[in-house]
């Protein structure tokens, strides 16, 4: 009973959690919800150790988020017929970075922005340039 318990209430979180990433993506600009029609937006609870090795990320780091595909300025002209990338947000480590909603709600709105970032292209340095690292 406890175990179902604490399912029902991680389901619920993660629902609310992925409740406040589709509002940050529904607020962005239409211009710029064009550029991702094509991108998938996802939220787990912690990231995977294969998760880090895609990454910059040292040891002992937060994984916040992490793109998954082929960024917009590197596609030729045979780009087709390929599935949609990904855009992973992750719960757990936002959760335990944030000391407040509102701090976590910009946070999520942030991560989202530096992932969709990669998606058009920016490599970390150029995401630190705009204020998106």
């Amino acid at each position: 009973m406890v175990r179902s318990t604490r399912n029902v209430a991680r389901k619920a979180r993660l629902q609310r959690f992925h409740s406040l990433v589709s509002r940050v993506v529904r607020e962005l600009p239409a211009d710029v919800r064009q550029l991702i029609d094509n991108v998938a937006i996802v939220v787990e609870e912690e990231p995977l150790p294969e998760h880090f090795e895609d990454t910059d990320a040292d040891d002992g780091d937060e994984l916040f988020g992490l793109y998954q595909g082929i960024p917009r300025t590197d596609r030729g002209t045979s780009y087709s017929l390929v599935t949609p990338d990904r855009i992973i947000i992750f719960a757990g480590p936002l959760e335990r970075a944030c000391g407040s909603r509102r701090e976590f709600e910009e946070q999520i709105r942030i991560t989202v922005l530096h992932e969709l970032g990669h998606h058009l292209g920016f490599d970390e340095a150029g995401l630190d340039v705009i204020g998106l690292s």
